[in-house]
């Protein structure tokens, strides 16, 4: 059994989304992370980073008791790894997925958060941030279409865990069909596989506090998120 640590986000879905394709048996472990439920003593020991996601896998290949990871693209190379599954064995194919595993959480993921931070969440509009973050986000998205252009899925022609990892950001961009017709194509694909919609389902479903344009904290909810709660947990 795997317990995860969870919050309904595309971060998060790229976990609940593997653990379905892979079919390990797992129990949900919901956090709301406005309530700074993730600001524990506890739940450091499994992530000293107070984020979300992390697992803990209790039946570890490599035996020695139960085994934590944090940081998803570390927890979807341990699930791929672990089980033998939407990684290439090809050791030049399965280079060409960790890169573009690589690319979402290094440079995809920090870029967009960023933009959604200065849209959804900052006190005060800051026109330099929006655009510094959005047009980067963008640069990406154009980066991500042209890869899809080439080849079926981000490795090449087998799904893997490059694909989970970007596919739950996308919507948006799959949704302009004209503009960026390739992510529309791979977009669709994966959101028919059985898997991938028990992953993103129900209690697993991004609730609409998280997908507000612009939001409005109270003021425990911004120290949650990005004050002195947060910053604080490190320290328990």
């Amino acid at each position: 059994m795997i317990d995860l640590h969870f919050t309904p986000t595309p971060n998060g879905q790229k976990v609940s989304i593997a653990l379905e394709e892979m079919e390990l048996p797992y129990q949900l472990i919901n956090y709301d992370i406005f309530e700074g439920d993730q600001h524990t003593a506890e739940f450091g020991k499994i992530n000293p980073n107070h984020k979300l996601p992390a697992i803990v896998d209790h039946d570890p290949s490599f035996g020695g008791g139960a085994h934590a990871v944090f940081e998803s693209g570390a927890i979807l190379q341990y699930l791929a790894e672990k089980t033998g599954r939407f990684l290439p064995h090809d050791p030049r194919h399965r280079s060409v997925a960790l890169q573009w595993l690589t690319w979402q959480v290094a440079s995809l993921g920090p870029m967009g958060g960023q933009a959604a931070h200065f849209m959804r969440y900052a006190p005060e509009k800051i026109d330099y941030a929006i655009e510094r973050y959005s047009q980067e986000a963008a640069r990406l998205t154009r980066i991500l279409e042209r890869r899809l252009d080439e080849a079926e899925y981000l490795a090449g022609d087998a799904y893997s865990i490059a694909d989970i990892a970007v596919w739950p950001s996308q919507g948006m961009a799959a949704s302009n069909a004209a503009q960026f017709p390739n992510i529309h194509r791979w977009f669709a694909a994966i959101a028919d596989r059985p898997a991938v919609v028990r992953g993103r389902a129900a209690e697993r479903a991004i609730p609409s506090k998280y997908m507000q344009r612009h939001a409005v904290l109270t003021p425990a909810q911004w120290s949650n998120m990005f004050g002195d709660r947060m910053r604080g947990a490190v320290d328990l």
